[in-house]
């Protein structure tokens, strides 16, 4: 077995090989850019070297770096993870001529597979349904515009060699097929150092269902079921789980038989996945393959008990599969959610800074396990487990030169509806501080009925969510409990308030018993009975039991009210607490009866109007100033762009008006809510 093994990226996926790796007794090297330099992976590996400044384009896809890097530790062979060089035909030719293994497949299949536009060819040869499409290179936007026609709106326009969401654009009209043509274009060289775009019909109401297979250098290849990946926004996966509320046996296997023929058709060794589109009556098409690990392949090993980083390494090593397709077993059903650095409340825009806390749920092993090949046993019933792969820590900076991606929060259980509950459970204790982050959204999809019935498509953010995220309004029933809660809570901070100003005495007599709790749109009369256990809370006539070990100042609050668990996020504003739970961000406050009769009295602050300025919505880098001084623009107008995290974000107008002032131009680097430009 390899002895040293360098892992040529960054982030989450390079603390998880280097995970699997240290299990395998293998030494691991890890490289880093400037902005890296006291990232989690650096500090995981047994080595590290510097390859450069952070741009991406400057450091982690410059293969002379990377091969640098490899002679200078010694290496024997490399893992790419997912983006950046895992599927670089290149790197991996030049890791071959230096003698070096690729932990991946071989270059034949990268060239013909991780091709886009080649490997649908390769699949039309074969026979393999396709979406329809234009698989020749595109010049410019006027020709992407006439095969935009020809095939029919809506269309796909992708970049070639991309992957992850970017250069990924929807056109539903001419100028669409334009303005997404340049995005896509520029993502892609941006991303991948490969500008080539290609076209296909954008098929409504479809879900997204991929294949994992894993295929070795002796001829061997197995499916290892799907994970359905429809919960999408831009194109980008947000949510992933295995296997499919949607698929059939004999549906399942037609597509993982396909899968692995076409693998073998190409002489594919490692894992890789193929991705379908499939529509309502279980039809499939072939997207593409890609020829590399996937983000989402955690929901696969924790339902198989296959560690695919393992067995990517032991192919690479020469080893025969000791998996047969008759060893592979589906067991239980596993959730991943996807955690972004991006504030859901400003439009999903990057948000990048300090981590003032990083507390993630607790890790829970648990699952089927396969050892040497063989079954070990499944999972005792009840059972569950919590796995988060991540490549951040408390007080760690979140870089805005690459993907926005934080952490992957993963559950199993033995049935999709108990998975659904560990996560929602899972995502109400994870603490995340000091950025804009998406675990609100996370927790509204979780609850949503279109998702727990396993009832959505592709479509299912854009249709649920068509003017974005602004929160979630709780049920009646759940703001009472955490009305009841936040009481007991406050008569806590009370008690302690007391103690700490020296009137030591009978302070419970000083505490009152009669409340009334403020939630936005609601008013309601709380009476508390506590004692040494806890307190009896009643709202509006209903008792409720309150019990808690909580204490002030705890942001994490874990309470039993009526028998059932109740997990909130807590912080401290005048009079309460602010609150957040299952996708709901509320200021409660807490108030005897005459504070909160004054409280309607007092007058409310209204913000300040900024109807007349564009501000910058992330930390960014203007790339485009698509206007000048004195021009009248129009609603919807694109005014100017913002490149954050490998993505470009076009700024529109809201409403008809003039230009008086534009305060950036080109290159700059703003922060958020910096002024870019003034209007009439």
């Amino acid at each position: 077995m390899f002895k040293k093994i360098l892992i040529a990226n960054r982030g989450e996926i390079a603390c998880r090989v280097i995970k699997t790796a240290r299990k395998m007794g293998i030494k691991t090297v890890a490289v880093y850019s400037d902005a890296d330099r006291n990232a989690l992976h650096v500090s995981m590996a047994d080595e590290a070297y510097h390859i450069g400044p952070p741009p991406a384009n400057q450091s982690y896809i410059v293969i002379d770096k990377i091969m640098e890097a490899i002679k200078a530790t010694g290496a024997e062979a490399v893992h790419p993870g997912y983006g950046f060089l895992s599927e670089n035909a290149k790197f991996a030719e030049a890791l071959s001529a230096a003698g070096v293994a690729f932990i991946g497949p071989p270059v034949g299949a990268i060239e013909k597979m991780g091709d886009k536009i080649t490997s649908k060819k390769i699949a039309q040869d074969a026979k393999v349904s396709t979406v329809p499409g234009h698989m020749g290179l595109i010049e410019d936007a006027e020709e992407a515009v006439k095969i935009s026609q020809k095939i029919g709106y809506p269309v796909m326009i992708k970049a070639s060699a991309g992957g992850g969401g970017k250069g990924m654009r929807i056109a539903w009209d001419d100028e669409g097929a334009r303005e997404g043509f340049q995005s896509s274009k520029n993502e892609a060289a941006n991303s991948f150092g490969d500008d080539r775009i290609f076209i296909e019909k954008f098929v409504t109401q479809p879900r997204h269902i991929e294949i994992q297979v894993l295929c070795d250098t002796h001829g061997n290849g197995i499916y290892l079921g799907e994970r359905e990946c429809s919960i999408q926004r831009r194109q980008q996966k947000v949510i992933e789980e295995a296997p499919s509320p949607f698929l059939d046996e004999a549906t399942r296997k037609a597509m993982g038989e396909q899968s692995v023929a076409l693998a073998k058709a190409v002489d594919y060794a490692s894992a890789g996945t193929v991705e379908f589109i499939v529509d309502g009556d279980r039809n499939f098409y072939f997207l593409e393959m890609n020829t590399r690990l996937q983000v989402e392949h955690p929901v696969t090993e924790l339902i198989t008990g296959v560690d695919l980083v393992e067995q990517m390494i032991r192919v690479a090593y020469g080893e025969k599969l000791k998996i047969a397709q008759k060893d592979v077993t589906l067991t239980g059903w596993a959730m991943e959610s996807r955690l972004y650095a991006e504030d859901p409340y400003r439009g999903f825009l990057p948000s990048i800074g300090r981590l003032t806390a990083y507390r993630p749920p607790a890790e829970v092993a648990a699952g089927p396990l396969v050892a040497n090949g063989k079954w070990q046993g499944d999972a005792p019933e009840g059972k569950h487990a919590v796995r988060n792969d991540t490549g951040v820590y408390d007080g760690g900076e979140i870089s805005m030169y690459y993907d926005p991606m934080i952490a992957k929060l993963c559950t199993w259980a033995p049935s999709r509806a108990e998975a659904i509950e560990e996560m929602r459970v899972a995502l109400d204790s994870f603490e995340v501080e000091g950025i804009g982050h998406n675990i609100p959204f996370l927790s509204a999809v979780y609850d949503h009925e279109k998702f727990t019935t396993g009832n959505m498509t592709t479509a299912f953010i854009e249709e649920e969510f068509p003017d974005g995220f602004d929160g979630v309004e709780l049920p009646d029933a759940t703001l009472d409990r955490i009305a009841a809660a936040t009481v007991a809570m406050y008569r806590v901070c009370e008690i302690r308030r007391t103690q700490i100003s020296g009137r030591m005495g009978n302070h419970e007599r000083k505490i009152g018993e009669d409340w009334v709790v403020t939630i936005p749109g609601r008013s309601l009369e709380a009476h508390v009975d506590a004692d040494k256990q806890g307190a009896t809370v009643t709202i509006n006539g209903t008792a409720m039991r309150v019990e808690s070990d909580w204490t002030p100042g705890q942001p994490l609050a874990k309470l039993m009210v009526d028998g059932e668990p109740l997990v909130l996020k807590i912080g401290h504003i005048s009079a309460g607490f602010r609150v957040r739970y299952r996708g709901a961000d509320l200021p409660v406050r807490v108030r005897t009866p005459r504070q909160a009769e004054l409280a309607t009295l007092m007058p409310e602050k209204l913000p300040p109007d900024t109807s007349k300025l564009l501000l910058c919505p992330m930390p960014g880098l203007i790339v485009k100033i698509d206007v000048e001084v004195g021009d009248e623009v129009q609603d919807g107008q694109v005014l100017c762009t913002v490149e954050a995290m490998k993505m470009e974000n076009n700024l529109r107008a809201e409403k008809r008006s003039i230009v008086t002032k534009i305060n950036a131009v080109a290159g700059d680097n703003l922060a958020v809510d910096d002024v870019i430009m003034e209007f009439e």
